[in-house]
């Protein structure tokens, strides 16, 4: 990996972009397209490049590079863009504060606490995972649990094993990934346990990690308890009803030493709060415009900070938009205000952004509460597109074009996804 940090910032940017991952890489490289001249990335970790760094299977860029790449090949790709830009990087800086000025405070070991201000901020912070004390899994508190980020990270990066014999908790596309990542490194995984009735993970990890090396999914099956004083001895596992309430005269023990935990990422808006955004309920991060622009004027958010992204290509292109325009706002070039209201509808939980504009086109990102084979979605009654199937652990998008738009100037637009009539 590139490594380059800057040594002595400006005290003043046009741009600073917090978070130095997939996403704040992108922001700043959009911005910088836009015409901002001066660039700041600010990333709490020694390396840019966030969590593709630990990521070393491969799968990504299919989309945005046409081929495919490791984790840490994609974040290199970017970061070698972003050197090229002469884009001012803080690497081992941590960001204490930004107000409503958007002065950001920061702070690193090398140069102590530090004021640069800004004309726009993109808030690029990424997700962190859930815990054990999300859920409330009953039992002790032994070593052994924990999540299947951390034991990524692990194994990954600084070439520890967790244990020996594994148990899986969720079906999140990291837990997948490691049940395949301990199976070849000589552990042995009982299984993956998840609550839901389906999946949460993407189809092909759930094919290319489980079963390709026959590993059991149980569905609507959850750990009901933790056994072990030390180090984890067993769990308790059992099946769930339609409440998610456990039955435990079916329950069973499986020995192991190790539980991961993949159950879902929490957008990282511990800034976004302290500027006091306002933020959607259901995707945990800020209500964005079509510029991804948040309710501060000038700060603008972009990749698992909004809401939590399947794939990285994604997340950049998201992030692209969002540095694009928070440098059109720097230079004081701003595209026209959004017109229209996107209202989640049947079986859709979330549409991001939340407001469009009748003048531009637009891709709208949404997820599904339900899976649904042969379904439609429909855009009000001014389009309408067939869906093969939908599944909430992959991500819906649309592209949708000013000539539907027109008619619907101040108005509000509801989006469904239904079963296709029979």
């Amino acid at each position: 990996m590139i490594t380059a940090e800057t040594q002595h910032l400006k005290p003043e940017y046009d741009v600073v972009v917090v978070g130095g991952g997939p996403a704040g890489m992108a922001a700043a490289l959009g911005a910088k397209e836009m015409g901002a001249d001066r660039v700041l990335i600010v990333d709490r970790e020694k390396e840019a490049g966030g969590i593709l760094l630990q990521c070393i299977h491969p799968g990504f860029g299919l989309q945005h590079f046409k081929e495919e790449l490791t984790g840490p090949e994609y974040a290199q790709r970017f970061l070698e863009k972003v050197l090229e830009t002469e884009v001012d990087l803080a690497t081992d800086t941590y960001v204490l504060d930004i107000d409503k000025d958007k002065r950001v405070k920061l702070m690193s070991s090398d140069r102590g606490v530090e004021i640069v201000s800004a004309k726009a901020v993109v808030l690029a912070m990424g997700a962190r995972e859930r815990t054990r004390g999300a859920i409330r899994t009953p039992g002790s508190r032994p070593s052994g649990v924990l999540t299947a980020g951390l034991a990524q990270k692990f194994v990954n990066m600084l070439g520890y094993l967790p244990g020996k014999r594994a148990v899986i908790l969720g079906s999140g596309d990291i837990g997948l990934i490691m049940a395949r990542r301990l199976t070849l490194e000589g552990l042995e995984v009982a299984g993956v346990f998840e609550i839901m009735p389906h999946a949460n993970g993407l189809n092909r990890n759930i094919v290319q990690c489980l079963h390709d090396y026959n590993i059991p999914l149980h569905l609507s099956t959850t750990v009901v308890e933790i056994h072990g004083s030390d180090r984890l001895e067993k769990v308790t596992v059992a099946p769930v009803d339609e409440t998610f309430t456990p039955d435990m005269s079916r329950s069973w023990d499986i020995p192991c030493d190790t539980l991961l935990l993949s159950i879902g990422l929490i957008p990282e808006n511990e800034l976004s709060r302290q500027l006091n955004l306002r933020i959607d309920p259901v995707t945990r991060g800020p209500i964005v415009r079509s510029t991804m622009e948040s309710s501060m004027d000038g700060v603008f958010v972009c990749g698992n900070v909004v809401h939590i992204h399947d794939l990285v290509d994604f997340v950049s292109q998201e992030a692209l938009l969002a540095g694009r325009n928070a440098g059109l706002y720097a230079t004081q070039q701003q595209p026209p205000e959004d017109n229209i209201r996107l209202v989640p509808g049947e079986n859709v939980a979330y549409c991001v952004p939340h407001t469009i504009s009748s003048d531009r086109e637009h891709t709208v990102y949404m997820r599904v509460r339900k899976p649904l084979e042969a379904s439609v979605l429909n855009l009000g009654e001014v389009y309408e597109k067939k869906l093969r199937y939908v599944f909430p652990a992959e991500m819906v998008n649309l592209k949708v074009r000013p000539r539907f738009l027109h008619e619907f100037h101040g108005d509000t637009l509801k989006v469904d996804i239904v079963p296709t009539a029979s």
